[in-house]
């Protein structure tokens, strides 16, 4: 089987009902799967958006019937609490009819500042992923009450009284060694943005071995070049600031700061910008190349998802299928 093709439900860039409506035009379009995010903050002002996502998911999994569902990702160690997570997870399985993943990351500073939890140096934020891994299987296996009194959280006489019979997979994203080798141990699925091939090594070494790998790539089609650049420039110039930087910064004015000296140019050579399919097709390359079974493309802009689905239709999806066998 090739690589797949999926949709992304931007929350930070579109509302709920733009949401939930576009992903069903990524169902009608005969994508593979589609994956939400998290946010509770956009990187951006101008990006203007970030609705809650589990509340946006559920009412995908009722609008659609095929598509596979994904949180790319959840942080389940501040905004929620990790026996929440499994809860909302499992709920959703069931209103899916087990078309959900459940993708979990250790956070960024971004979203999960508005609780006033502090923001711990990386380190801790593995930790507590652990642990928070530890709590959600436990609970999805279902078996008596959960107690724990860990390091970082307490759980006690917890039980999900509502659980599917398909088990919620969990995918982790990773960024480095370490992730890699907790997303092996504990994750059914390995989730990366970036196509490098050492990653999944990291990972089938930690027994990630025939797992699946979650990518994401942001393009900007559009039949106006020039347009489609200006616009992933105006609202994705953050996306090359990488993960650590990325995982730091506490608000949209650090993030316009951060991104205040990267020039269009710098946008043109690392996304997709315009209608040429080949384009797109060898910027995925890159992550079949490094052993992604599933790569979800990020149409920039929330009033660009119409026109961007019914190319995807008729011009991008032939032209995948053809190149990743999907």
């Amino acid at each position: 089987m090739g690589m797949q093709l999926g949709y992304t439900m931007m929350t930070e860039q579109a509302g709920p009902k733009d949401l939930v409506r576009h992903v069903v035009g990524a169902e009608d379009a005969g994508f593979d799967f589609a994956v939400c995010s998290d946010h509770y903050f956009p990187w951006l002002d101008e990006m203007g958006h970030a609705p809650h996502a589990w509340t946006v998911l559920g009412a995908a999994a009722q609008a659609t019937s095929r598509i596979p569902l994904m949180t790319y990702v959840t942080c389940p160690s501040f905004r929620y609490h990790p026996a929440i997570v499994a809860q909302k997870a499992a709920t959703l399985q069931l209103l899916s009819d087990g078309r959900f993943t459940l993708g979990l990351g250790s956070g960024e500073n971004l979203n999960e500042h508005v609780v006033g939890a502090g923001w711990p140096p990386a380190d801790v934020r593995q930790e507590m992923l652990v642990e928070a891994l530890h709590i959600i299987r436990d609970l999805f296996d279902g078996e008596g009450y959960t107690n724990v009194r860990g390091q970082h959280f307490d759980v006690e006489s917890a039980r999900l009284w509502d659980l599917p019979e398909t088990r919620v997979p969990i995918g982790v994203a990773v960024g480095g060694k370490q992730a890699c080798e907790i997303a092996g141990e504990l994750a059914d699925a390995m989730i990366a943005t970036e196509p490098k091939a050492e990653l999944g090594e990291y990972f089938d070494a930690a027994g990630g071995t025939g797992k699946p790998r979650i990518g994401q790539l942001p393009i900007s089609f559009g039949t106006d070049k020039a347009a489609a650049l200006t616009r992933a420039h105006t609202l994705f110039r953050w996306f090359g600031l990488g993960w650590k930087v990325n995982a730091e910064l506490p608000g949209t004015a650090a993030f316009e700061a951060a991104s205040q000296f990267v020039r269009e140019e710098d946008v043109e050579s690392a996304i997709p910008c315009g209608d040429d399919v080949g384009a797109v097709i060898e910027a995925a390359q890159a992550y079949a190349d490094a052993g992604f079974t599933q790569l979800a493309l990020v149409q920039i802009g929330g009033d660009q998802q119409v026109p961007y689905l019914e190319w995807s239709r008729t011009a991008l999806m032939p032209a995948w299928r053809e190149a990743f066998g999907s």
